[in-house]
């Protein structure tokens, strides 16, 4: 299977590593999303290995997930309180969870964008409809296209040089279609070793049209998790709709 159709691609080829890759630190996140929480029960799409839902449940709520990557899950499950989350492997975009109904379901640090076609993206909106409670919200935190990173990402990109290896990592956009692939390779004694990633980023107004089309509006939007006002020059966004 291609990096565009197998969702547990990126678990399989990460998770070894991705709790040491410089993830953002959940402190922010996790203040904001319990405030929206209400008790719960809340669903995690795409939990990964817990960074966000583990300091979530210390507090008291009630998380569930959704991951498509067994081998992350079992990295979350190794951590403290992370075997009594209870996790539905599958395809994030068919929601396939089994409790429910959610005061939450939110989606963090671009993860929207790891489903790389449009139908799927639609799919993920209708899918978090169905199981919110009335009144519920969905959260998302993704980043703003910028058509001057394109250029940029496009020139080939060191990542790491050591006595024993180097790391280069490739971008190539299909600007039509709002994809990219990413390819990050190692090379060292062992050989060559290949670790693809793709997206289909979106702007805000193109999620809010997802959302408006699952029967969601949208109740608040911000630059950061500290709340900051999102402007016209904002780098990322939060954004929560709710059910009607």
């Amino acid at each position: 299977m291609s990096v565009f159709d197998d969702p547990g691609l990126f678990g399989r080829l990460w998770a070894d590593t991705y709790d040491e890759t410089g993830n953002p630190d959940p402190t922010a996140a996790v203040d904001f999303l319990a405030g929206l929480a209400e008790g719960g029960p809340v669903l995690e799409l795409a939990i990964g290995t817990g960074r966000v839902a583990l300091p979530l449940t210390e507090r008291g709520i009630a998380v569930e997930g959704v991951e498509a990557s067994p081998e992350m899950v079992a990295k979350m499950r190794a951590k403290p309180g992370g075997d009594g989350i209870p996790v539905a492997i599958g395809d994030m975009a068919d929601v396939p969870a089994t409790g429910g109904p959610y005061q939450l379901a939110y989606l963090v640090f671009n993860t929207l964008f790891n489903l790389v076609d449009a139908e799927r993206q639609a799919d993920c909106f209708r899918n978090v409809a169905r199981v919110l409670a009335p009144g519920g919200a969905f959260a998302i935190e993704t980043f703003v296209p910028d058509p001057a990173d394109f250029d940029r990402d496009e020139q080939v990109q060191m990542r790491s040089v050591t006595e024993d290896s180097a790391t280069i990592r490739l971008h190539q956009y299909d600007r039509a279609a709002q994809t990219f692939v990413r390819q990050t390779i190692t090379f060292d004694r062992d050989g060559v070793h290949l670790r693809p990633f793709a997206m289909r980023y979106l702007w805000p107004e193109q999620i809010d049209e997802l959302a408006e089309r699952a029967g969601l509006r949208l109740a608040e939007r911000y630059a950061d998790w500290h709340r900051s006002p999102f402007e016209a020059d904002s780098a990322a966004h939060i954004s929560v709709y709710r059910t009607r």
